[in-house]
């Protein structure tokens, strides 16, 4: 799916909780800084280059040129693409392997990949079918075609627009997502309402992408069509399509099976076993790119593919414009689409990733042509997505290139409202009622004020943000722009490129940088307590030192100390149920966890009566004839037990919500 746990979210978790004193993701980006505008940039852009025709010889020299090379060095074991036309497949290649041992190529025509959320475009395609059937009204409440209800949060109904939007206000999920098991796949129904998420905004207020959302989407279509879901889009959409090679059914049907390509991590690694997706709807199709291309071509047709019609022309065109227009330069959704605009062309499209496949469709409706490209392999240090970006962005320069974006001159007022928003943000795709949001309390984005007024966004590297209007930030040399407003009372950021999710400033109280230092300094004492206690031990007994201490100081010393020990190992259970994420291994978070997270959840009081005994420690040493080393000593480890409690109880370790 789109980033399965946010925009390669999973990586982002790691380094969280791996950087416990200082955070080790991209924090501060490197690019140029000029002082001022270039002259270059104050002057009219120079016209665009031309650009070569596009056409099936020099397309597919050009790929020929691309593919093997970017494959090699990233260690991706195999790809496809596909190029449509004008109604006409112009390219259509297979570069790698779909079977590394076995040395099987990669055939455009036969070999399945699986496409993640690129898979909701489906999905959406058989929710705008039900409203042209008159079965779903876009701006009703969704309660209206459930049969379990969903409470709005302060009272504003969902609504289909705002699920095809992406604001439907909820929290994202962990659990249950992804499994490599059959028998603890479950089914859509079952997964929605047992895995229900909570809300983090009303609806509409906010974009947070969300899997549970689209699963959602395709449930209604389920219920009003009075079909199986996977029934429903082989009758409707793939058998007009004539998409023989495609199916949203897991496991993979025996027909399919033989065809399937292998996922890997990277190319010098073992396969990975076949994932099943918990949010079906939203990322469980396997399929072709022979297929994908009668799919493209379906869209760029409002709805027509050699002479079957899977949605009339108004309805496709609806589908294909945005709900509520976005701000000039800013992309948006349009009905499930991503809307933009590239070298000032108009760009729908969807990108999808699971764990170890990945791909990206990108419609160019105006001029009449479509691009699909799909891997096998995450790549060595997640190659794919720089891949799968330039690709993009090669293609678009060298066949639709556009001139050189000018940035305007910075406003006055710059420098003093970069220092004004630097800070710490949050992303509204979190989670914030389940122990997964310990890493979003230890993750953030950093935004910094640079010496020259222009902002860096630690997450976006090597891009600097210049103030052009008051509250609008540009990339310098670019067009991507940052808007800088307010949603639920906190001040937040827009992004032109992110039409999914906002950034939120963040409160002290979930300040990644003071929780890092909290947690790292708090784990740090603690240990030294530990390798302390039986290190004086030794020392006494090796040169005779008598014991100091007796009765209840001597009783509250020992205890401050079993509790240092108990704390480590209440930390060292959460890290054995959080490493998985480490791994991106996020199959292993089901049920079969229940009781494990259960019992982490009670062990709670550990921290809790450690905070106190060392409390009690503390003020003890204050007593007459304890020395201000003693007392300092007693105060540095009560600070770290309390600082265990604190991060447990606001990363949510100490909920008992098994639903995360």
């Amino acid at each position: 799916m789109k980033r399965i746990v946010g925009k390669r979210i999973v990586a982002m978790l790691a380094c969280a909780l791996i950087g416990a004193a200082g955070l080790a993701q991209r924090d501060l980006p490197v690019a140029p800084k000029p002082a001022t505008p270039a002259a270059s940039e104050a002057r009219t852009p120079v016209s665009a280059p031309a650009a070569p025709a596009l056409t099936a010889s020099d397309l597919s020299a050009w790929f020929d040129g691309y593919f093997p090379g970017a494959l090699e060095a990233g260690k991706i074991a195999g790809a496809q693409v596909v190029v449509v036309k004008d109604g006409q497949v112009l390219v259509k290649k297979g570069y790698g392997y779909a079977d590394v041992a076995a040395k099987k190529p990669m055939d455009v025509d036969r070999t399945l990949m699986r496409i993640g959320s690129t898979s909701k475009l489906f999905t959406w395609t058989a929710v705008m079918q039900q409203v042209q059937a008159g079965r779903i009204d876009l701006n009703a409440d969704i309660n209206r075609y459930l049969d379990f209800h969903i409470t709005p949060r302060a009272g504003r109904t969902i609504t289909m627009n705002d699920l095809m939007r992406h604001r439907g206000g909820f929290e994202e999920g962990l659990k249950d997502l992804l499994t490599d098991d059959p028998a603890r796949l479950k089914t859509t129904e079952r997964y929605l309402k047992e895995n229900l998420r909570p809300q983090l905004f009303p609806a509409g207020e906010a974009p947070a992408y969300s899997n549970y959302g689209t699963a959602l989407a395709g449930y209604i279509v389920q219920r009003v069509s009075g079909e199986p879901f996977d029934s429903y889009i082989e009758r409707h959409i793939l058998s007009p399509l004539r998409m023989t090679h495609t199916t949203f059914r897991q496991p993979l049907p025996p027909a399919f099976a033989p065809f399937m390509s292998k996922g890997y991590r990277q190319s010098d690694q073992p396969p990975a076993a076949f994932e099943l997706v918990g949010t079906a709807p939203a990322g469980a199709v396997s399929t072709t790119g022979a297929d994908m291309a009668n799919f493209m071509i379906a869209h760029l047709q409002d709805g027509q593919f050699d002479g079957a019609q899977i949605l009339r022309p108004d309805i496709a065109r609806l589908m294909h414009t945005p709900a509520v227009m976005p701000q000039p330069g800013f992309d948006t959704l349009a009905h499930g689409f991503f809307w933009s605009h590239r070298n000032n062309r108009l760009v729908i499209g969807h990108g999808g990733d699971t764990l170890v496949f990945h791909t990206d469709l990108n419609l160019l409706p105006d001029e009449h042509v479509g691009i699909y490209v799909t891997f096998n392999s995450r790549g060595e240090n997640d190659a794919v997505y720089g891949v799968r970006e330039r690709l993009f962005d090669l293609f678009m320069d060298r066949y639709f290139p556009a001139p050189k974006p000018v940035t305007p001159p910075a406003i006055a007022s710059a420098a003093a409202d970069a220092s004004a928003i630097a800070g710490r943000y949050e992303g509204s795709r979190r989670v914030e009622s389940g122990f997964i949001g310990v890493f979003y309390l230890l993750q953030q984005d950093q935004v910094t004020a640079n010496p020259d007024g222009t902002i860096s966004v630690s997450s976006i590297e090597g891009k600097q943000f210049r103030e052009v209007a008051r509250g609008l930030w540009r990339e310098v040399g670019g067009d991507r722009q940052l808007q800088v407003t307010e949603v639920a009372g906190r001040r937040a950021m827009l992004d032109s490129g992110n039409p999914v999710e906002i950034r939120q400033a963040t409160s002290l109280a979930r300040n990644a940088r003071l929780n890092t230092w909290i947690a790292g300094l708090s784990v740090l004492v603690l240990l030294l307590t530990a390798i302390g206690w039986p290190a004086a031990w030794w020392l006494r007994r090796r040169y005779g030192a008598p014991v100091t201490l007796s009765g209840r100081p001597a009783l509250a010393r020992r205890l401050t100390r079993a509790a240092a020990i108990a704390d480590l190992v209440y930390i060292a259970g959460w890290y054995a149920i959080l490493a998985p994420i480490l791994k991106t291994e996020v199959q292993v978070y089901n049920n079969s966890l229940d009781a494990p997270i259960r019992a982490l959840q009670i062990a709670a009081i550990v921290p809790i009566v450690g905070a106190a005994v060392g409390l009690w420690n503390a003020w003890l040493t204050w007593q007459p004839g304890r020395d201000w080393g003693a007392r300092l000593r007693a105060v540095i480890v009560a600070a770290a037990l309390l600082g265990i409690v604190w991060v447990a109880w606001a990363g949510k370790l100490m909920s008992f919500n098994l639903n995360y």
